[in-house]
């Protein structure tokens, strides 16, 4: 099964079934300062766990960053 991420293609032998559920798997020490898109929509934070990934989803996270 795959999905794009970032604009690269990923492939798993079980796709995570929620959006939270990737997020946990691509950033498991992040928790606040993320955005994410799904298929071009954003997606509020409250409604990751559940949403479900379907194969072949193309998934954008943005995270912040500190600096200047």
């Amino acid at each position: 099964m795959e999905l794009t991420i970032n604009h690269t293609l990923r492939t798993f032998n079980v796709l995570p079934k929620t959006l939270e559920a990737l997020i946990f798997m691509e950033l498991p020490e992040k928790k606040k300062g993320i955005a994410v898109a799904l298929n071009n929509c954003i997606i509020p934070q409250s409604f990751w766990s559940e949403t479900i990934l379907n194969n072949k989803d193309s998934v954008l996270i943005i995270t912040a960053t500190q600096g200047g």
